[in-house]
């Protein structure tokens, strides 16, 4: 069912699995066309916590300016570990490419902190079958490459190769990367932004399209809450975020 909502429609619990957390919500902007954009975004928690009901600032904030914003829910620990919510993930994206609303236009898998490692893995690893749809990714303070060393990580990550959290475990795979932005606070304390510049430099090497902003003073949550509207309204939010996320879909962000 269609809910208008200020600026968009909300189109609320569409199930992409047959899961109990394979559902998502769609939101839309008033005037959608068939080449409205669309970003799929996956929320944080250290895989343990989190729900797509708590980012519906960050779908109207992005659907009053063009764009479709679809929040999946996933398995979280300690129902689910690696790699079963990159699987989730992955169903989800496949099942929006042919799902009645969702419009067909370019298609950019976003996430934030556990979320932007999903968004991550599904840009630069084949395995899950998406990199090749996307038309972008776009990653906020995400971990790609690390050694968990506290539980409940460790257990969440045991059965990845080598017990390590990887994006992708094999960096050759960085060559069909799609267009990267990569999004980091340098006062992050939880997840450091030498991952940003990590990926940075091994999509460079490969000769991949990538933009990465490391903004001053900002951290872990910061860089989430510059995307809220009323911390950019009154002057609060402190990174443009907003704008480096709207010119990489290519918005224009007024």
């Amino acid at each position: 069912m269609l809910t208008p909502r200020r600026g968009s429609m909300l189109v609320p619990d569409l199930a992409y699995g047959h899961l109990p957390r394979h559902r998502l919500d769609l939101t839309l902007p008033p005037m959608p066309g068939p080449e409205t954009p669309l970003v799929v975004f996956f929320h944080g928690g250290g895989w343990e916590t989190g729900s797509r009901k708590d980012y519906a600032f960050l779908a109207r904030t992005l659907a009053v300016r063009g764009i479709a914003v679809a929040v999946p829910d996933y398995r979280l620990w300690p129902e689910a570990r690696w790699p079963d919510f990159v699987e989730d993930a992955a169903l989800a994206m496949h099942w929006l490419r042919t799902a009645p609303l969702v419009p067909r236009g370019p298609v950019y898998a976003m996430g934030h902190s556990a979320g932007g490692f999903l968004a991550a893995s599904l840009a630069l690893d084949p395995l899950w079958g998406v990199q090749p749809t996307l038309a972008g990714g776009i990653l906020l303070a995400a971990p790609i490459w690390w050694q968990p060393d506290y539980e409940p990580i460790i257990s969440i990550f045991a059965k990845a190769p080598g017990g390590l959290i990887q994006a992708t475990p094999d960096r050759a795979t960085l060559a069909g990367a799609p267009p990267m932005l990569l999004l980091h606070g340098l006062a992050d304390t939880v997840v450091g932004p030498f991952h940003t510049r990590e990926l940075t430099a091994a999509l460079q090497a490969v000769g991949r399209p990538v933009r990465s902003q490391l903004y001053e003073d900002v951290g872990h949550i910061g860089i989430m809450a510059a995307l809220a509207a009323p911390l950019r309204t009154i002057g609060l939010a402190a990174a443009p975020v907003y704008r480096a996320v709207l010119d990489f879909v290519g918005i224009e962000a007024g």
